[in-house]
């Protein structure tokens, strides 16, 4: 099966966790989460959980094992703590948590981001990963760099994530 096949045969409308990362963020201050789920519910899809915690390893790591093992999650997003300031633990929690790495989500974000912000793109570390066969990609916090994300990845890609990362249907 080909490419468009698989992006034709792969789901429309996606149940999505989003989760911020924050020491400093709380409902009133959070940009990064409202973005995200307005930019997905626009586009289709449901925020069927919204979270925010502590840029702290054990706090990140709950909320992500807590999101995937939800039924109605399809893929999570996170957003912030993704920087090289020490306080960013996102990254390594995360690469440690994941079951699998997808190196071309923060290759691509990268080489997307260096078309808009030039080298300054070393500073992200964003990273995809696989974890109990569901899909975390993780954003930086900044509202550009995320609609960034989501309109020239996330939301042309999710459903073909979601499809591979489940496996092969299997009829009868």
């Amino acid at each position: 099966m080909g490419l468009e096949e698989h992006r034709q045969d792969a789901p429309k409308a996606l149940r999505f966790a989003v989760i911020t990362i924050s020491d400093t963020r709380d409902a009133a201050t959070d940009r990064g989460g409202p973005f995200l789920a307005d930019g997905l519910a626009s586009a289709g899809h449901v925020v069927t959980l919204r979270e925010i915690v502590r840029d702290e390893r054990s706090e990140i790591e709950s909320a992500v094992r807590r999101a995937v093992a939800r039924e109605d999650v399809d893929l999570v997003l996170t957003t912030g703590g993704t920087g090289l300031a020490p306080r960013d633990v996102t990254f390594d929690t995360l690469r440690a948590l994941f079951d699998s790495e997808i190196p071309g989500f923060g290759e691509l974000f990268r080489w997307l981001s260096f078309r808009e912000i030039g080298a300054a793109t070393l500073l992200s570390r964003a990273i995809g990963g696989l974890l109990s066969r569901k899909v975390v990609l993780a954003l930086p916090g900044s509202p550009r760099a995320l609609k960034l994300a989501l309109e020239e990845i996330v939301l042309r890609e999710a459903g073909h994530l979601v499809a591979q990362a489940r496996g092969p249907r299997r009829d009868g």
